[in-house]
C-alpha cells in the first residue's frame, strides 16, 4: 500500500540521512533509545523523510548468547514485528516518513533482507533487497526478493534500493520510469572500496535518471555479532550534474566514519526542469526500443 497520490506533485522535501553507529546492545530497549534519538533529532531539524541504514537492527544479535552467523540472523528475523512496530510508532509520533533501514525477515519460508518504509499515516511498505551479495548468501543464507515498490509519500514519490541493488542500473531506471524522483539507498559496507562501489553507482543513478539519491550507512566496530565486524560509510545526498545543482552532484555529505546525520533540501521543481530542458536529458533520451526488459513493479 502507498499514500494517496497528491493532487499536485510535491515541490520540495527535506531529507535526513543517519550515519548510524553500530553497537552491541544489551537489550531491545537500548536499540529503541538509539533509533528514537536520531529520529527525534531529524524531526527537530524539520525533516520530512528520515533514512536509516541497512542492517540497522543487527546489534540486537549481541543480546543473545554467542551463536553462528546463520542462527543469529534467523533469530533476529523473529524480532522483525517488534522492530517494525517501533519504527512505525516513530513515524506516527513525529509525522514523517521513516525509511527505517533494512532487517532480516522470513517471508514465505525464505530469508530476505527487507527495507521498511513507515509512512506518517501508519502505513508500512516492505521493499526486499533484490540482489544479495556472495557474502550474504554464504554467511547468512539470504535470498533476493522479487518486487520493486514505487512509494508515494506526502513529500515525494520514492523508491528504495538496498545497498548492492544500486549497482544494477535496471532497477533504478524502472523506478524512475514510474515517477520516482528520489531513490533511497540504505547501505552497509565494511571497507572503503565497498563503500565506493555503492557511492559511485549511486552517483551514476542520479545522473542517468535525473533523480535525487539519498544514502545512509553504518559506521564503527561491532563486537559479538558474527560476520559484522567493521563498517565504513559516508552518508550523502546526490543530484544530477547540471546547472541549478552542485557541479559535482553532491548536495550534502557527512564526514566519513563519524556517527552523525545530515540534512538536505530537495527541490523537485528544479529536478523536473532539468528533466525537461537540461543540458542533457537522459531521462527523455533513452532508447527503450533497444533494451526491452520486464520487471515486476508493485
Amino acid at each position: 500500500m502507498t499514500m494517496p497520490v497528491p493532487l499536485s506533485p510535491p515541490s520540495s522535501a527535506r531529507v535526513a540521512c543517519v550515519q548510524f553507529g553500530m553497537r552491541a546492545y544489551a537489550a531491545f530497549e537500548d536499540f529503541e533509545r538509539h533509533v528514537a534519538f536520531y529520529v527525534r533529532a531529524a524531526a527537530d531539524a524539520r525533516a520530512d523523510l528520515v533514512v536509516l541504514p541497512e542492517y540497522v537492527s543487527i546489534g540486537l544479535i549481541a543480546t543473545w548468547p554467542p551463536t553462528s552467523s546463520h542462527d543469529g540472523i534467523r533469530r533476529l528475523a523473529l524480532e522483525s514485528p517488534r522492530v517494525i512496530e517501533l519504527m512505525r510508532g516513530l513515524a506516527l509520533t513525529h509525522g514523517l516518513t521513516l525509511v527505517a533501514g533494512s532487517h532480516p525477515m522470513v517471508r514465505d519460508g525464505v530469508l530476505e533482507n527487507v527495507a521498511v518504509v513507515c509512512l506518517p499515516d501508519g502505513d508500512v511498505v516492505l521493499q526486499p533487497k533484490l540482489h544479495v551479495t556472495p557474502n550474504e548468501r554464504r554467511a547468512w543464507g539470504f535470498s533476493g526478493g522479487h518486487e520493486l515498490c514505487v512509494i508515494d509519500t506526502p513529500r515525494a514519490r520514492i523508491g528504495v534500493l538496498v545497498c548492492y541493488d544500486v549497482e544494477f542500473p535496471e532497477a533504478a531506471r524502472a523506478l524512475s520510469d514510474r515517477g520516482a524522483e528520489l531513490i533511497v539507498v540504505p547501505f552497509c559496507t565494511d571497507d572503503r572500496q565497498g563503500y565506493h562501489r555503492v557511492r559511485y553507482c549511486a552517483q551514476a543513478r542520479a545522473i542517468e535518471n535525473q533523480v535525487y539519491v539519498a544514502m545512509a550507512g553504518t559506521v564503527g566496530v561491532l563486537d559479538g555479532v558474527p560476520n559484522m565486524d567493521v563498517n565504513w560509510a559516508k552518508a550523502a545526498v546526490l543530484t544530477p550534474c547540471d546547472y541549478g545543482f552542485a557541479r559535482d552532484g553532491i548536495a550534502a555529505e557527512s564526514e566519513p566514519n563519524e556517527e552523525t546525520f545530515l540534512v538536505a533540501e530537495l527541490d523537485f521543481e528544479r529536478l523536473r526542469a532539468a528533466r525537461a530542458a537540461g543540458t542533457v536529458t537522459p531521462h527523455l533520451d533513452r532508447r527503450p526500443d533497444l533494451f526491452p526488459f520486464t520487471l515486476l513493479i508493485r
